[in-house]
């Protein structure tokens, strides 16, 4: 792997939880960013929780020390051609996920998930923490 990794909401979910094993990880990459589409993941379960207010300062702390990474003409495509060869396959997967994939793929990133569905994106660099 290249040492440049994007986190998956639920890894994000296991730092947040002092997962000691994600943090190990975290500390030896080389570089580690976040889509987009999980820190709209996260506001939403900050935004259901019965402590809001404490989860939604503790996400914009974690948001502001991290790189984010949006989305452009270059991850549509990129989600275009992922949807399109699950759906051919009869192997859909949650919209957000195809994003994620397509962000990750668009800039090289190995993706860190505890999600299976994402072995089904083809040419997705994928890890486990």
């Amino acid at each position: 792997m290249n040492g440049k990794y994007l986190l998956d909401t639920n890894i994000v979910i296991a730092l947040f939880a002092n997962d000691a094993s994600v943090k190990q990880q975290i500390i030896q990459a080389r570089e580690v960013s976040i889509p987009a589409t999980v820190i709209g993941e996260l506001f939403y379960g900050a935004f259901k929780s019965g402590r809001s207010k404490a989860n939604i300062a503790k996400l914009e702390g974690f948001a502001t020390a991290n790189t984010i990474i949006g989305s452009g003409l270059e991850t549509g495509k990129q989600y275009g051609k992922i949807k399109h060869r699950l759906r051919k396959k009869g192997t859909p997967i949650p919209e957000n996920d195809i994003w994620i994939a397509a962000i990750a793929m668009e800039h090289d990133l190995t993706l860190v998930s505890r999600d299976e569905h994402f072995t089904k994106v083809v040419d997705l660099k994928r890890v486990f923490w």
